[in-house]
């Protein structure tokens, strides 16, 4: 069981790593666009989670973590960085390339404007549960400079993808936060949450991983076009 955080990894990663060399797809010829755009992002959210980690919003179970460290967070935590956006960048890349997920724009609007003032008060109602109120303030601003500020193109895509990869985020994040297993490999202090589970999943963790492929995509998705030039 110690390696069960290890292997979660390793099997939400290994089947897009496979198929990225389809050729079909052949994701692989933009492995430097997302390593870098990752890359960075990845940096960012080390940093929240380590003072997540110290503050005591989360932690981790030594049941199911091999034991290394880098800071506060064990090594699968940092991988998770690595392995969840790739897998989700690869399916967001093989999905676009067959579907066109593109909204109507004023319906594009309509719904990041709508959506971003309710997570915007919801996050500003219940200020004081740092999970809740960070995770959903910040996502609401990153959405509004997006698409009103920088007038980016691609937001609906990045939301009809993020829908499908829900299937797969309810198995993965499901497993880490206690499905099936006796105990959560990643636990949550309740004083800092709504308290509002999927399952066994906080609410908080779809929004957050929201504003992971967001950013992570939005990268990909700039620095590809800067390869093709």
């Amino acid at each position: 069981m110690k390696n069960l955080y290890l292997a979660v990894n390793f099997f939400a990663v290994i089947v897009p790593f496979v198929f990225s060399f389809h050729p079909k797809i052949r994701f692989y010829k933009h492995w430097k666009a997302f390593f870098i755009a990752d890359g960075i992002v990845t940096l960012i959210f080390i940093m929240w989670d380590n003072l997540f980690t110290n503050l005591g919003v989360w932690g981790f179970n030594p049941d199911y973590i091999t034991g290394i460290y880098i800071f506060s967070l064990p090594l699968e935590e940092v991988l998770f960085f690595i392995c969840i956006p790739y897998a989700c960048t690869f399916t967001y890349h093989a999905l676009t390339s067959f579907y066109n997920f593109q909204w109507d724009k004023k319906k594009e609007n309509l719904f990041v404007l709508l959506f971003a003032i309710f997570i915007l008060t919801i996050g500003l109602i219940y200020y004081n549960r740092l999970y809740t109120s960070v995770t959903f303030i910040s996502t609401a601003i990153l959405l509004l400079i997006i698409q009103f500020l920088l007038k980016v193109d691609g937001l609906s895509k990045i939301f009809t993808s993020y829908a499908i990869l829900l299937i797969p985020f309810f198995i993965v994040n499901g497993i880490l936060t206690g499905t099936g297993i006796d105990k959560p490999v990643v636990w949550y202090n309740p004083a800092e949450n709504l308290g509002i589970r999927l399952l066994t999943i906080p609410i908080e963790d779809v929004i957050y991983g929201l504003e992971l492929i967001i950013l992570v995509i939005l990268g990909y998705e700039y620095l590809k076009k800067g390869q093709k030039n």
